[in-house]
């Protein structure tokens, strides 16, 4: 069951502002982070889109789990603290920290990836990518955030384009219809150590 009247904030791609990474490798998008406004340093999660045009190293999150997913072009293979990995298929993603020396080099051109970072003790981060229509739950205390990456989605019927997204704050059920694939993911407190 459906549960439209819950709150959703829909979070078009248009107008996103692209910022210059701190190694001036790229260019990052915001799509969502929490608290909202907080910057590279005091984000308790954040989630964005990149544009990788160069090789080089990855600059350095250190208290932070990093997730990230090649979502247009060739790919890439990341040494992460001296082993490498061929990041190279699209919709797989590949967990590392980012306390980790990471280096990219690019594997036949430029790319976009997804980013999903949760700042270690406090918050933890559930990725799953959506091909097929089917309900989205909030469960209570966690927020969901839905990226449309590649095709179209509805949300609850409501279009989404790509790198679209929305924002799910309150406990409820939602129906995500993907033409494509769809970034579902979940963001929790992080469990007391």
């Amino acid at each position: 069951m459906t549960n439209s009247t819950a709150p959703v904030r829909f979070l078009p791609a248009a107008g996103r502002p692209a910022t210059a990474w701190r190694n001036g490798g790229g260019v990052t998008r915001e799509v969502a982070g929490d608290p909202a406004g907080s910057g590279p340093d005091d984000f308790r999660w954040r989630v964005s889109l990149a544009d990788v045009a160069s090789a080089g190293p990855f600059s350095a999150f250190p208290g932070v789990d990093r997730v990230i997913t090649v979502v247009e072009g060739p790919g890439m293979a990341l040494t992460v603290d001296g082993t490498e990995h061929l990041v190279d298929a699209p919709f797989r993603p590949f967990a590392f920290s980012g306390d980790a020396a990471t280096d990219c080099r690019l594997l036949g051109g430029p790319l976009v990836d997804f980013n999903v970072m949760t700042r270690r003790g406090r918050a933890t981060a559930d990725l799953v990518l959506a091909e097929h229509p089917g309900p989205v739950d909030v469960p209570v205390g966690a927020t969901v955030l839905l990226v449309c990456l590649s095709g179209t989605a509805t949300l609850d019927g409501a279009p989404l384009a790509r790198y679209d997204a929305a924002l799910l704050t309150a406990p409820a059920a939602h129906a995500l219809r993907p033409e494509g694939v769809t970034a579902v993911v979940t963001f929790r407190d992080a469990p007391p150590i």
